[in-house]
Order: structure tokens, then C-alpha cells, then sequence
């Protein structure tokens, strides 16, 4: 098993931007940087992805902007690999799956920003590309959600996207159980 960590969109929005402030479950930052750290001491690949959005007057993710950028925290590590994307999926309009294929990577673990969109979009077509995935349940992170189809807790919302990358798609594990596998 050769295996990648994907770290995605850990970007100054969730943490600054206002609108969309990550909050469940607690202490996932925490976990993402140990998550890094944890690959880095077993030599594991680790790829950044950043989202840029290429939406005309855009409200968020807009490139060059501050909010757009890596947390501080996150900027101070060098990645293996750099991706930057537009959509959901860090696969869709990007060379990762090429590039990942090409070192021989046959497992991806994925961590950061937020459960149900970019982290689940990116697991789902990991998967739907043959690859093994990983989903690490306290190092992806979300929060509440309110719109005309209703309302949904940040609690909630991430355990039914776990119970759902589970169902067909991941190993949903957390970061104590995904250590001991870095060996």
C-alpha cells in the first residue's frame, strides 16, 4: 500500500471569512496538523489543495485574496505536491489522479474542509477512480447549514456524511485508528 495524504482546501475562509466558520467536530485543526505531521514522519506523500473560485464577483475563494490563502499554520509546511482547483473534487479539472498514479500511489487519506463538499467530492471520485480511501472522521470538519431545503446541525451534517463514505465509498476512520497504519 503506498498511500497519499490529501489535505484539502485549508484555507483562511473557514477559519476568517465569516460566512462559513468551521465548527464541528471540535479541535479538527488540531487533528489536521497532526494528521500532517504524523505523514511527514512516515514519509508519506502530502498534497495541498487550495480552491479557487472562478465565479464573476465571486464572495468567497477568490485567488490572491487573504481569505483565499493557506491558514498561516498550513503555509509554513511544504507539500509534495501543490493542486489548485474549482470544483468540489480535487480530481475534476486537475492532473492529481495522473500525478498520484504516476508515483504509484494507490490509497489517499482525506483531511480538511468541509465534510460534505470538497472532502466528500474528492473521497467519492477517489474511489470512483479505484483508488483506497481513507476518511479521517476528526480531521475533516464542517458546520451548521440553513437554506430552502431546511436546516441541518454541523453535528449532524458531518455524521451523515461519514455514515455515507462508509456505506460505498471510504474506510471512515479517526486520526488515533489512521496512525498505527502509517507503519
Amino acid at each position: 500500500m503506498k498511500r497519499a495524504l490529501i489535505v484539502v482546501d485549508v484555507q483562511n475562509e473557514y477559519f476568517d471569512g465569516g460566512a462559513l466558520p468551521i465548527s464541528y467536530p471540535p479541535h479538527s485543526f488540531e487533528r489536521i496538523k497532526t494528521a500532517i505531521a504524523q505523514a511527514q514522519k512516515a514519509g508519506i506523500l502530502i498534497v495541498f489543495v487550495q480552491h479557487t473560485s472562478l465565479k464573476e464577483n465571486a464572495g468567497a475563494f477568490v485567488r490572491g485574496s487573504q481569505l483565499w490563502e493557506f491558514h498561516d499554520e498550513i503555509k509554513t509546511i511544504k507539500p509534495d505536491l501543490y493542486i489548485e482547483k474549482n470544483h468540489a473534487s480535487s480530481f475534476i479539472g486537475t492532473d492529481l489522479n495522473w500525478r498520484l498514479r504516476n508515483l504509484g500511489i494507490d490509497t489517499v487519506s482525506i483531511i480538511g474542509y468541509m465534510t460534505q463538499n470538497c472532502c466528500d467530492a474528492t473521497a467519492r471520485d477517489a474511489s470512483q477512480l479505484g483508488f483506497n480511501v481513507e476518511f479521517l472522521s476528526d480531521a475533516n470538519g464542517t458546520l451548521a447549514f440553513s437554506n430552502e431545503a431546511g436546516e441541518v446541525s454541523a453535528e449532524e451534517l458531518h455524521r451523515a456524511f461519514l455514515v455515507a463514505q462508509a456505506f460505498g465509498f471510504s474506510r471512515v476512520l479517526t486520526l488515533n485508528e489512521w496512525i498505527p497504519l502509517l507503519h
